[in-house]
């Protein structure tokens, strides 16, 4: 079966919970007093709400009554063609938006859902999760569940996306382990809808969520029951799998896609480290006047080639024009994101002593040959390693200016001298 062009993860997951419309941003401005004053009393009233579904048995009474407090608390449940509900399929089948889907299907009908990847704790039941230990032995607990013979039977609610969409342009592949507990599954379709803000932001925690939930006016889950769905004779899970898949997306007028978890955490991934010009890159250039800029740009490359004298200087300022930092040129260079031909070593180091002695004729001094380079992977170390360099560079020219002046080096390498005694008598 092949699947139409699908949405990417950019439209599946929203990564800003605020409004892009400068409308609807004021009104969240002048709504914010109420949602503040709404979220301490909401607060307080959610305390209640959780003694109540603790203290009371799960019955039809237990459900108004919980049902009737949420929608204080501003989450409004809703279905359509409730008489679809089969009570014998012990599988249910929804699409994944909030954090707290699950609570409000069961304010509707009784379920159990399994907390994936999380061990058993309080904070999983408070959120009333049912307790399983591990992925390994999870299919196995839940076929075990399934088979139960208790009355009345438990059904469970399992989300074979895994992961929570924003709920408006296309489902994520659905997981076949869901499909393989029994033959026979009832899905439905869940719609969210809230007022100023983004139902779900894609790296938000459940208590931001939750938070978020208690400061709209409103949240509205609508819930759409379908008729149940048979194994067809001979059908794998994955093809079980996507052909619910695809029923649940064209009830929702949506698109499924291939679309897996591992590429939500990698859409997330590159959203918290794009690959944009560093902050740093504006500040290489001083602001004050001073040298033209095609002057500053061939200064930094004339140190990004002492550095890395086999790279063709063309090539370094061209990255220096995009860069604009000497750390990151050498730090593309060294990491191959800049391709370029290298360049005869011999001849770009014997260039620089050429040009040093060409400014002091007359010092007697000799130039610092060239030394092995060597590249630190830090970029500190090679940001260190630069400066000692242009400490060298400057040497002749300190010393010629000492000299001036009386003071003398002396013979120690690295030693700017002492004034000499005829200096001092001088003086």
């Amino acid at each position: 079966m092949e699947l139409p062009s699908a949405p990417g993860p950019e439209r599946l997951f929203d990564s800003h919970r605020l409004p892009g419309d400068g409308f609807l941003l004021l009104a969240l401005l002048l709504y914010a007093p109420v949602g503040f004053c709404l979220l301490v009393l909401r607060l307080f009233l959610g305390i209640h709400v959780f003694l109540v579904s603790c203290a009371l048995p799960d019955s039809v009474l237990r459900r108004f009554v919980v049902r009737t407090m949420c929608a204080l608390l501003g989450l409004v449940a809703r279905q359509e063609d409730p008489g679809l509900r089969d009570h014998s399929v012990r599988v249910l089948i929804s699409n994944h938006v909030t954090p707290f889907d699950h609570n409000i299907v069961n304010l509707l009908t009784t379920c159990s859902t399994p907390l994936l990847n999380s061990p058993p704790s309080f904070v999983c039941w408070s959120r009333g999760f049912m307790e399983m230990d591990g992925r390994g032995e999870l299919v196995e607990s839940l076929k075990r569940f399934c088979a139960s013979t208790r009355l009345p039977p438990t059904p469970l609610l399992l989300f074979p996306e895994e992961e929570a969409t924003n709920g408006r342009e296309g489902l994520l592949r659905f997981s076949s382990w869901p499909f393989s507990i029994q033959d026979v599954v009832q899905p439905l379709t869940l719609q969210v809808q809230r007022p100023l803000v983004s139902v779900t932001v894609s790296d938000a925690s459940w208590v931001s969520e939750l938070l978020w939930s208690l400061f709209v006016p409103f949240t509205v889950y609508q819930v759409r029951w379908l008729r149940p769905v048979h194994r067809q004779l001979g059908e794998e899970n994955e093809e079980f799998a996507l052909r619910v898949q695809q029923l649940v997306a064209k009830e929702l007028g949506q698109t499924g896609t291939r679309l897996t978890p591992a590429d939500k955490a990698e859409h997330m991934k590159r959203q918290r480290h794009p690959r944009l010009r560093p902050q740093s890159a504006q500040s290489s250039f001083p602001p004050s006047p001073g040298p033209s800029p095609d002057m500053q740009l061939a200064t930094l490359a004339q140190r990004v080639k002492e550095v890395l004298p086999h790279v063709p200087l063309g090539v370094i300022q061209r990255d220096l024009a995009k860069t604009g930092c000497v750390d990151l040129t050498i730090t593309n260079l060294l990491e191959g994101a800049v391709a370029f031909m290298p360049e005869d070593i011999t001849q770009g180091t014997q260039s620089l002593p050429t040009a040093s002695a060409s400014k002091f004729p007359s010092s007697g001094l000799v130039t610092p040959q060239p030394t092995v380079l060597t590249f630190a992977k830090s970029s500190w170390a090679r940001q260190e390693s630069l400066q000692e360099r242009d400490s060298q560079r400057d040497k002749p020219r300190r010393l010629t200016e000492l000299k001036g002046t009386g003071w003398h080096p002396e013979p120690q390498d690295g030693d700017w001298g002492q004034p000499s005694p005829n200096s001092q008598q001088a003086g």
